[in-house]
C-alpha cells in the first residue's frame, strides 16, 4: 500500500539509481522520482521460469529490487508460470522452446529460492506471486473482450520486440505475450496497489502496454521504468562464456568460475559493473575511474569479490580470491575448475588429441576454435605452451600428474581421469 513517509533530505534513491546507470527509460521522471524519494510504493519485476536457475542477466533486476527495498519500498517478484508457456519474443530470433508444466513448476520454485537470498520476504516486506494463478483460469473469449479489445494490432506491430521477429515469422501464440504481461500489471494494481513496473530495457513496449491497459480499465496512472541491459563496452550481452551462461546456482557455475568471470572482464567494463552491480559507495568508485592497465587488476578483484560475496557468501569470496592469487603465482590448487574425463569414453587407445582436450576443458567452443588457439600460442599444457596441433596426450600422464590446461594468462582448468 502506498503511504507517505518521512522525506529524505540528504538522500535520493532515484538519483542513486541514475548515478549508478541503472535507469534506461522512464515514463514520468518527475512523478517517479517523487514516488521513490518521498513515498513507499509497491513495484514489480517479472521473471519467466525458462531455466532451473537465474543467471547473470537476471542479476540487474535483482539489484534494483534490493536498492528499492533498502529504500523501504515493497518489491513484488512475479514468476511467469503462465507466460513461460508462451515465451516472450523479445530479443529472440526463433520461437522459444515450450516447457512442460512440470518443468515450469520446478524452475519457478528454484527462482523463488534464489531470489529469497537477495530480497527479504519476511513480515510482508516483499511478495512473490505467480501469474498462472490468474491467467490459466481465464476464459479465452472473456480475455479477448476484456483485455484484447484495448490493444491496437497496428501499434503492437511497431514495437521492436515484434518488428525484429516479423522477418523470420512471429507465431500468433507469441503475439499474445504482450497482452498477458499487460494483464499482469492490471491484476497487480488491483490486488496489491502496484504502481510501478520495472524490467530490462527490452521490455519497454510490454511495460507501456500494461500502463495503457491500467489507464483504460481502471482510469489510474501507473508508471514504468526500464533497467539498463548488462552489456559489454562493445554492445554484447554479458554473462556468456565458452561453457554457456554464467549461472547463480553454484552447481551450474561454481563460485570460482563465477569469481573468474568478473575478474577477467574487459578493462573498459570494470567501473560500469562496479556502479551497476555492487553496493560500493559511488564516491569510492569514482576513485578508480582514472586507473588504467595493471592498476585495474585490484579493482577487478574487488568487483569479483563483491559479486561472489553477494551471490554466494563471504567465505566463498575469500576462498576464490585466495585461490586466484595462488594461481597467478603459478601454484596448482585443488579448488580450480575441474573437468573429469572418462577413461572409456574420452580416450582412444588410451590417448586424447590436444584439440579435443582443450574443447572438453571448456576452453574452446569447438575443436576448430581449439586449433586456432593453439596456432596462436594461446594454450598451455602443464605450464608448457602447446605448439603441435596434432599432439596426443596419454591417459596415464594425466592420471599420474596434476594436469592443468591454461588459456591465455587467466583461464585455468584441471583435468582428472576416472
Amino acid at each position: 500500500m502506498q503511504t507517505n513517509f518521512e522525506k529524505r533530505t540528504s538522500f535520493s534513491i532515484f538519483e542513486e539509481l541514475k548515478e549508478r546507470g541503472l535507469i534506461a527509460q522512464i515514463t514520468n521522471e518527475e512523478k517517479i522520482k517523487e514516488l521513490l524519494d518521498n513515498n513507499r510504493i509497491s513495484f514489480y519485476i517479472g521473471f519467466d521460469a525458462t531455466a532451473d536457475s537465474l543467471h547473470v542477466g537476471h542479476f540487474l533486476p535483482i539489484i534494483l529490487m534490493m536498492h528499492l527495498q533498502k529504500a523501504r519500498h515493497n518489491p513484488i517478484a512475479l514468476l511467469g508460470t503462465a507466460t513461460t508457456r508462451i515465451g516472450d519474443p523479445t530479443g529472440k530470433s526463433d520461437m522459444r522452446k515450450i516447457l512442460t508444466p512440470e518443468e515450469i513448476r520446478y524452475n519457478a520454485d528454484r527462482f523463488k529460492e534464489q531470489i529469497s537470498k537477495f530480497v527479504d520476504f519476511s513480515d510482508d516486506k516483499a511478495t512473490v506471486v505467480e501469474n498462472g494463478d490468474w491467467i490459466l483460469p481465464l476464459n479465452y473469449i472473456d480475455f479477448l473482450n476484456d483485455v484484447g479489445r484495448h490493444f491496437s494490432v497496428n501499434r503492437m506491430l511497431t514495437a521492436e520486440c515484434f518488428k525484429t521477429r516479423l522477418e523470420k515469422g512471429l507465431s500468433f501464440v507469441e503475439f499474445n505475450y504482450m497482452l498477458m504481461q499487460s494483464y499482469d500489471f492490471l491484476v497487480l494494481n488491483k490486488v496489491h496497489n502496484c504502481v510501478l513496473e520495472c524490467g530490462g530495457d527490452d521490455q519497454w513496449a510490454n511495460i507501456l502496454g500494461g500502463i495503457d491497459l491500467v489507464r483504460r480499465v481502471e482510469g489510474k496512472e501507473v508508471y514504468g521504468m526500464t533497467i539498463t541491459l548488462l552489456t559489454t563496452s562493445e554492445g554484447m550481452k554479458m554473462g556468456k562464456t565458452e561453457k554457456g551462461a554464467v549461472w547463480l546456482d553454484p552447481n551450474k557455475t561454481s563460485p570460482y568460475e563465477f569469481f573468474q568471470y568478473w575478474r577477467n572482464i574487459d578493462d573498459r567494463d570494470v567501473i560500469r559493473c562496479l556502479r551497476m552491480l555492487t553496493f560500493i559507495p559511488i564516491g569510492e568508485i569514482k576513485k578508480y575511474e582514472n586507473l588504467e592497465g595493471s592498476e585495474l587488476n585490484s579493482v577487478k578483484e574487488l568487483l569479483a569479490f563483491e559479486l561472489t560475496k553477494l551471490v554466494h557468501s563471504q567465505q566463498e569470496a575469500e576462498q576464490c580470491r585466495e585461490t586466484t592469487r595462488k594461481l597467478f603465482s603459478g601454484e596448482v590448487i585443488d579448488q580450480m575448475p575441474t573437468v573429469i574425463l572418462s577413461s572409456e569414453e574420452d580416450f582412444k587407445n588410451s590417448q586424447i588429441n590436444i584439440q579435443s582436450l582443450v574443447h572438453k576443458a571448456g576452453m574452446a567452443r569447438s575443436k576448430s576454435e581449439a586449433k586456432r588457439l593453439i596456432e596462436q600460442s594461446g594454450i598451455s599444457f602443464n605450464s608448457e605452451i602447446v605448439t603441435d596441433i596434432d599432439m596426443n596426450v596419454s591417459m596415464e600422464s594425466i592420471k599420474n600428474t596434476d594436469t592443468v590446461i591454461k588459456k591465455g594468462k587467466k583461464h585455468y582448468c584441471r583435468i582428472i581421469v576416472k
